[in-house]
């Protein structure tokens, strides 16, 4: 692997780290700071509010990657990361860890910054492959941070934070001593009406062939937020754990899709082709997701974990799809542009599973993962009806 791509892979680690760190501890750290016993709306909230940082900021550092380079755009966000958990390490109040995770979701909007960089130095044979790896690098990103987070977590709440603070740090200057430009940047002066996060939206939505892939993207991080939403509290009232079993709980699952997202999109999308590996993906998900809400075993959850993680085979070919609907000059816009939809559904889908589960809780936890089989079905229909073939052109 060359070292651009070390690098890169490496912040999306961090990011990943980041964001599975507060997993295990958000319900404790928010029954810490507000005192109420049934924190599921708040844990919601704080989640929309993640999400509605990265749909505003994503399309923005997206359209900055094209004009300024990708590198200096990396370097800002992967900095401003880093302070942001020392933020969150000694936040005393639930406003001040609103105003963290804002800041939290503005620096992770570099994903689409990311996976830009990929784009310009992989050639379209090999961008099935890397973006699996990117895929793989969140897989390891999860490993280590829930088990981090429940385990530091459960000797003091705010350790995690000063973890990660340092990881970021150590990253920041490896990009800053390795990691070269990608692209040219355009000399061209930047247009300020292009950095409003809703333009880009307007433009995928005048190019009808990418209307469908851009909501398949929706609904798939839509079913994603359910994990981040629900998991810790389902956990705990389905089987009793604790921080460190919700942790492991989640690095098992980390685990398992590392090595699916690492060795198995390349060979799914020749053996099956992209459409029917992006079916295939959904009907293991459905199918795992079917056996947690009716588990009544730890051990169950753990079992089921390598069908669950066959669930991501297909996002990378649904990505490698993507990334041939635009030119080059175009990728980070369009990058920007899905982070955007992924966003939107983060902000409206963690609202709507805490509160469902709020609902539910009582009665049958596990009825949170049927909820999100719905969801999936949405997709199915469009995945059936999409265009394989090159589509019209981007203007």
């Amino acid at each position: 692997m060359n070292r651009p791509l070390a690098v890169i892979f490496t912040a999306i680690v961090l990011d990943a780290v980041g964001i599975g760190l507060i997993f295990p501890i958000l319900p404790s750290l928010l029954q810490e700071v507000t005192h109420a016993e049934n924190v599921a709306p708040y844990i919601g909230i704080m989640t929309a509010l993640y999400a509605i940082m990265q749909f505003i900021c994503a399309p923005v550092l997206g359209s900055l990657s094209d004009r300024l380079g990708r590198r200096p755009v990396l370097l800002i966000s992967i900095a401003g990361a880093a302070v942001n958990y020392l933020f969150l390490a000694f936040a005393p109040s639930l406003w001040l860890l609103l105003i963290g995770r804002a800041i939290a979701g503005l620096t992770s909007a570099n994903i689409s910054v990311a996976m830009a960089y990929i784009t310009d130095i992989s050639p379209e044979d090999k961008r099935a492959r890397r973006f699996g790896l990117f895929n793989a690098m969140f897989g390891i990103g999860f490993i280590i941070g829930p088990v981090l987070g429940g385990a530091l977590g459960d000797h003091w709440l705010r350790l995690p934070f000063i973890a990660a603070a340092v990881l970021n740090t150590a990253n920041l200057l490896l990009a800053f001593f390795v990691l070269p430009e990608s692209r040219t940047p355009s000399k061209a002066k930047i247009d300020l009406a292009s950095l409003n996060p809703l333009r880009p939206l307007r433009w995928v939505f005048s190019l009808k062939s990418l209307l469908p892939v851009v909501f398949i993207f929706f609904v798939f991080s839509a079913t994603g937020e359910a994990y981040g939403t629900s998991w810790a509290l389902w956990g705990n009232d389905t089987f009793g754990w604790n921080g460190l079993w919700i942790g492991l709980s989640l690095g098992a699952f980390g685990i398992c899709q590392t090595l699916a997202q690492a060795f198995l999109p390349g060979p799914a999308v020749k053996l099956l082709g992209e459409r029917a590996a992006i079916l295939t993906g959904i009907g293991c998900a459905c199918l795992a997701l079917t056996v947690m809400a009716l588990a009544n075993q730890s051990w169950m959850i753990f079992a089921i974990m390598p069908i669950f993680a066959l669930g991501g085979i297909g996002v990378p070919a649904l990505q490698s799809l993507a990334t041939r609907q635009v030119d080059a000059s175009q990728q980070g816009q369009f990058q920007g542009v899905l982070a955007s939809a992924v966003s939107l559904a983060s902000i409206a889908a963690p609202l709507g599973f805490s509160s469902f589960y709020f609902v539910v809780q009582a009665q049958w936890p596990g009825a949170i993962w049927l909820s999100v089989v719905a969801v999936y079905a949405l997709s199915v229909p469009l995945v059936l009806g999409l265009r394989l073939n090159q589509p019209e052109a981007a203007t």
